[in-house]
């Protein structure tokens, strides 16, 4: 794929999150945020945890490792790697935005296992999160996307092209805001 294609979508994805959080989320009241279908399932608010603590990890590594390349001329062409296509493909949303299948998450990134308590506000930090992708895209088009590698968050030692790393990120972004529509569409969601 071209370079410019897969940073067009990512800033895509990006600029939706941000309106769909402006546009439908930011209005939600603690009761709303807080509601479950299900008590294994997670909240609205539990979502935006989880999005936050891969932001921290991955948004610092990003910006980290690109403005230490040397790898600084960026390439028409980029090709993922089998490992890189792999990982965001199973993020990736169907054809009609449906979430394809369920994914376990890592205990330290799960909030009904990491024992952190609940942040009110961490729809509000992910839309800031979202703001700092934007920076972070436009870091990344002055790099070559196949020579940058990013760490994985589950093993420093598996390391990402940085195209797959950012189609990874913001694929799972994606998929989460598609999960966070869907608690909202089910018909027991508390309307205020």
């Amino acid at each position: 794929m071209k370079s410019s294609e897969l940073i067009h979508d990512i800033r895509l994805i990006t600029h939706d999150n941000i309106l769909i959080i402006k546009e439908q989320l930011i209005s939600l009241n603690v009761d709303q945020r807080n509601w479950k279908f299900d008590k294994n399932a997670w909240n609205i608010n539990e979502i935006f945890m989880h999005l936050n603590e891969y932001a921290v990890y991955y948004h610092s590594t990003f910006i980290n490792k690109i403005n230490k390349t040397k790898f600084k001329e960026p390439k028409e062409i980029f090709i993922s790697s089998p490992l890189g296509r792999a990982a965001w493909g199973s993020m990736k949303l169907g054809n009609l935005k449906n979430i394809k299948r369920k994914m376990k998450s890592p205990k330290q990134y799960n909030p009904l296992h990491n024992n952190k308590p609940q942040n009110i506000s961490a729809l509000e930090d992910f839309l800031q999160k979202q703001e700092e992708m934007l920076k972070i895209i436009d870091l990344a088009e002055t790099v070559n996307l196949k020579k940058v590698k990013i760490p994985i968050s589950i093993s420093k030692i598996v390391r990402l092209r940085l195209g797959d790393a950012l189609l990874f990120v913001n694929y799972h972004n994606e998929r989460h805001l598609q999960q966070v529509k869907n608690i909202i569409l089910h018909p027991n969601f508390p309307k205020s």
